[in-house]
């Protein structure tokens, strides 16, 4: 598949150039012939002889962007000077950092909010922790937790190089549901050290967000620590993944105008994601699923299967199927890979069901071309941004998080995982839905509070007999009625 000019691989290149001349188009002209898209084009001084420019540009990788560096350089009276990436500057110094919410203007501030004042508050707590959700941060903190074992696209590069990401995760849960949430890189990849060390930090934490695990470690760990803290512990790679997928199935079922009980749904991929969507879409009402892998389709006959793959066979294929994921797809309804690129082609895609759905989410290449699944499929969905119909999980887990700790929920369920995804579905309009438009933008003002509000409210229903927490005041993701707080003993 061809690679084009994006703006996470641009750069800022200054240059000196004679002040009389062509030499500005002369640039121009050099970036758009080799592929490059310049989007910026700035004057940062000016002399009698010579002017300073900086022009940025989009590429489409480091290499293309080192070639189109080159081809500057070789113009006739340009002086290359600094070229700076931009991506890199966005993340120097990291993107994230702690600030507090009260000022320390003088004595009486800095006794209140630390010694000797604070002793009261600790005291409180001791004597009853639930305070803790009302009088610390606790309440609107979520642990990003990673190992570096299966960053997306990357592999496993360690908790030192998955950081960047585990920051930009933080950014998003305050961005877009005012989350306070905290990088914890950990440097191991034991199972048992991973448990141990989250029961161990979980008091400061009102949910747990597992991040990039590789599987098969990812589903113990996370059971694990679901039956061991009474705080939500939600694998994002597994689940948000889910939800999106099931959210933007059932608008595509809308666009083609079927049931989820009556399609058949073939999936490549039977790691962490594609179990998790398994499961979820199994429990949203879907009746008829194959899952295939490297070695073929999961059949119960198959003599390499572990726990997770024995799961599938059970749960799936009820039609006895073998053979190969392209033998599979034929006359299926909908495709959902989660796997690896160009398994599919057109002509396999060919051969699904009228109104075909493709799902093709394998990053940074799909399974299948998405303009190639286009030309016979109904629908077709990728995770990639450059595309129609993106599947990001930061649709999901900042309202799914801002739902659980709104209701300060103990756990996360299957329910409130598809409460989630129909919530989510409901954010495109009848009026705004089509082949091209079956999930929402990220930006989208109402995903968040959307989501969250369906998660919050099957988060209460599974807490029946408990005391209810206070609602979100209206308008304000994220903020409680500090009013309705029981009175704390001290």
């Amino acid at each position: 598949m061809a690679t084009v000019p994006s703006v996470s691989n641009s750069i800022t290149v200054r240059l000196e150039v004679p002040a009389t001349g062509n030499a500005v188009s002369s640039i121009t002209t050099a970036v758009e012939s080799s592929g490059g898209s310049v989007t910026g084009l700035d004057v940062t001084a000016s002399g009698l002889e010579a002017l300073r420019i900086d022009v940025t540009v989009a590429a489409a990788s480091v290499a293309h962007g080192e070639e189109i560096v080159e081809k500057l350089r070789a113009i006739d009276g340009v002086t290359i000077g600094k070229v700076s990436d931009r991506t890199f500057l966005m993340h120097l110094g990291g993107k994230i950092e702690m600030s507090s919410k009260l000022p320390i203007r003088n004595r009486d501030d800095l006794s209140m909010i630390y010694t000797p004042g604070v002793a009261r508050v600790c005291m409180a707590i001791a004597e009853n922790p639930e305070d803790a959700r009302r009088l610390t941060i606790k309440r609107n903190s979520v642990a990003v937790v990673t190992d570096g074992s299966a960053v997306l696209g990357l592999g496993n590069i360690g908790p030192q190089a998955a950081l960047p990401v585990m920051e930009g995760k933080a950014a998003l849960f305050k961005r877009f549901a005012g989350i306070d949430a905290w990088p914890i890189c950990l440097d191991t990849q034991d199972a048992d050290e991973i448990v141990a060390i989250v029961k161990a930090i979980a008091p400061g934490f009102a949910g747990i967000n597992l991040e990039d695990i590789s599987a098969p470690r990812c589903f113990e760990i996370e059971a694990r620590l679901r039956e061991a803290l009474d705080i939500p512990v939600f694998h994002d790679d597994q689940h948000g993944t889910a939800i999106v997928v099931l959210a933007a199935l059932t608008n595509a079922l809308r666009v083609v105008g079927k049931e989820i009980g009556d399609i058949r749904v073939v999936m490549s991929g039977a790691g962490a994601a594609g179990t998790a969507i398994l499961k979820l879409l199994l429990a949203a009402g879907v009746e008829h699923a194959t899952v295939a892998d490297v070695r073929g389709v999961v059949h119960s006959g198959r003599d390499d299967l572990n726990d997770s793959l024995r799961w599938i066979a059970e749960h799936t294929n009820r039609s006895g199927r073998t053979g190969s994921l392209k033998e599979a797809v034929a006359d299926a309804d909908v495709f959902i890979g989660v796997s690896a690129p160009n398994v599919l082609d057109g002509d396999d895609i060919a051969t699904m069901a009228d109104g075909a759905i493709v799902f093709a989410l394998a990053n940074p290449d799909p399974e299948v071309d998405p303009a190639v699944a286009r030309q016979t499929a109904a629908v077709v969905a990728t995770g990639r941004s450059d595309f129609p119909n993106q599947i990001n999980n930061v649709l999901v887990f900042p309202g799914v998080f801002r739902g659980l700790l709104d209701a300060q929920s103990k756990t996360v369920n299957t329910d409130m995982m598809i409460a989630a995804a129909r919530a989510l579905a409901t954010t495109v309009a009848d009026d705004q839905l089509n082949a091209n438009y079956i999930i929402p933008s990220v930006f989208h003002p109402d995903v968040a509070k959307t989501v969250a509000s369906a998660v919050r409210e099957a988060a209460l229903a599974a807490r029946e007999g408990e005391p209810i927490p206070a609602k979100p005041t209206p308008g304000i993701v994220g903020t409680l009625d500090t009013t309705s707080f029981p009175a704390v003993r001290i």
